[in-house]
């Protein structure tokens, strides 16, 4: 036989064994939910549109209803859509759905641990402190009201008119992280800040640590070095340096980059919906007046503002997926089995744009959070910071930041577009992990 002959027949030989191992691999799951064949490597990537996830994943609960299962290469993932099989999974079984999945990207730079990544032990006692710091620093309190007051503040006095550019992970990184790695694109870029940042936050650590007063934390990094110092002799304690650094990282990632972006698109839509912004002027006017700065007592006596805002973070439903869960064990599911660490996409999209909980769901209608009096209308549907253990640590803050920024900036200003506000596209940009507004300028002219 020549070389070159049996060369080929031991390569496609190795690449049928690969082909079949990969193949076995992902139709030994037999109780999982059912949904798109699957090919072998790649998974489901041909039945996904790498530029609109949520839209591939719309029609395919169209198709296969509200338990669903892809593949993103080899690995399984669970799609839970609508507002039942969400809640099911993560309020009625929550315990069993409380680990954290894999996160492209940010996982190179957490690397599984802090509060937002961690699991099991490590995840309870890290979110455990972490809630119990951030309310000690007054988080849902006066004081941390104030603090965001002064930062509004400064934000009214400053000149609003720079370029807002989104930020793009691709989905093929969720597909495929690993692969991906070697290839070129913005993810490398993305990369590199998250990398710097870090290291800006691991000087800071040594900082604080130089000037720790272990009697008196002034901040989220003193009061981690403080419990480090007070676990240092337990040898089961998560509360090290790497947890501090990632899980400070982590907050910093999640506490500003969610509210920025809904606040730009915020103005987006306020942009787009004049009507809409001289009804919040006119309440603002009414209850707050211009002589003073808004509080948080104002909002109860404010409920279009109120449901405003509240249609804001509806619409945009900034992670449409939600951040990938895990089941921690073998879990059952309805008539399924999901095996212990399956991946899972609770699509806060799908609850969020439920057609029975708020008609039109498609056009922004502060209505939607309006009842027949005009009063404000909680409505369980409304989950923009997810739900169960894992809902987002810092809701309370989250919540209050963007009444207070919109509030003032409307309070003091009148937005102005560049274009017939008709012509403004308040369609979001779609990337695997987040909905982001279009890049647009506005004008702020003084009231």
């Amino acid at each position: 036989m020549e070389p070159l002959g049996a060369t080929t027949i031991l390569l496609v030989i190795c690449i049928s064994c690969l082909l079949l191992s990969a193949w076995r691999k992902m139709s030994g799951n037999g109780k999982l939910p059912p949904g798109p064949v699957p090919l072998p490597l790649i998974g489901n990537a041909l039945q996904l549109n790498t530029k609109n996830l949520p839209q591939s994943i719309e029609k395919l609960s169209a198709t296969f209803g509200p338990v669903f299962t892809i593949y993103l290469g080899t690995k399984p993932a669970v799609v839970l859509y609508g507002y039942k099989a969400v809640k099911e999974a993560l309020i009625d079984q929550g315990d069993a759905f409380s680990g954290r999945g894999p996160i492209p990207i940010f996982d190179q730079i957490i690397e599984g641990k802090g509060i937002g990544s961690s699991n099991g032990e490590a995840w309870k006692q890290l979110r455990r402190f972490g809630l119990t710091t951030l309310r000690n620093f007054g988080m849902g309190k006066k004081n941390i009201e104030e603090r965001i007051l002064e930062e509004a503040h400064f934000l009214v006095g400053s000149v609003l008119g720079s370029h807002w550019h989104p930020f793009r992970i691709p989905t093929m990184y969720l597909l495929f992280p690993t692969l991906m790695d070697y290839f070129p694109g913005p993810h490398k870029k993305i990369l590199k800040n998250f990398r710097a940042f870090a290291s800006f936050v691991l000087e800071r650590t040594k900082i604080n640590r130089e000037s720790l007063d272990l009697s008196c934390p002034r901040d989220f990094i003193d009061a981690f070095l403080i419990k480090i110092e007070e676990e240092k002799q337990n040898s089961q304690s998560e509360f090290n340096n790497a947890n501090m650094v990632k899980t400070t990282l982590g907050l910093f990632i999640a506490g500003t980059g969610t509210t920025s972006v809904t606040l730009k698109y915020g103005l987006l839509l306020l942009l787009r919906h004049p009507e809409i912004e001289a009804k919040v002027h006119e309440e603002i006017d009414r209850v707050i007046g211009r002589n003073r700065r808004p509080c948080m007592a104002d909002r109860s006596q404010m409920p279009y503002t109120d449901a405003v805002v509240h249609e804001i973070q509806r619409f945009v439903s900034l992670v449409p997926l939600n951040v990938p869960r895990a089941v921690i064990r073998d879990t059952q599911f309805r008539q399924f089995i999901i095996p212990k660490g399956t991946i899972i996409f609770p699509v806060l999209k799908s609850v969020l744009y439920d057609s029975t909980e708020f008609p039109n769901p498609e056009q922004f209608d502060p209505g939607h959070f309006l009842d027949e009096n005009r009063a404000f209308r909680k409505s369980d549907y409304f989950m923009p910071f997810s739900t169960g253990k894992r809902i987002c640590a810092g809701e309370g803050m989250a919540r209050m930041e963007i009444f207070l920024f919109l509030t003032m900036i409307l309070q003091n200003f009148t937005l102005k577009p560049l274009i017939d506000p008709k012509e403004i596209d308040i369609s979001p940009i779609t990337t695997a992990m987040s909905n982001q507004p279009r890049p647009f300028q506005l004008c702020v002219v003084p009231r």
